[in-house]
């Protein structure tokens, strides 16, 4: 799974980065992809946690991809 977080979407929540902190930080008021954190999503449960940050995300910023 590609992960990946939309700038011009993302208004600072950082509710990617307390779902799945080992996949995204706060960096600069944004949220952001950990480098090698999407390598993670190859675990279940931090896949799951991935796609309930994406689920949970206010903005919608988070980009999933297979």
């Amino acid at each position: 799974m590609k992960v990946s977080v939309d700038r011009s979407l993302c208004y600072g929540s950082a509710e990617c980065a307390h779902r799945a902190p080992a996949v995204f930080a706060f960096e600069d008021g944004y949220g952001v992809v950990r480098p090698g954190g999407a390598d993670a999503a190859e675990d279940p449960p931090v896949r799951e946690a991935i796609l309930e940050a994406a689920e949970k995300c206010p903005s919608q910023a988070i980009v999933l991809t297979e």
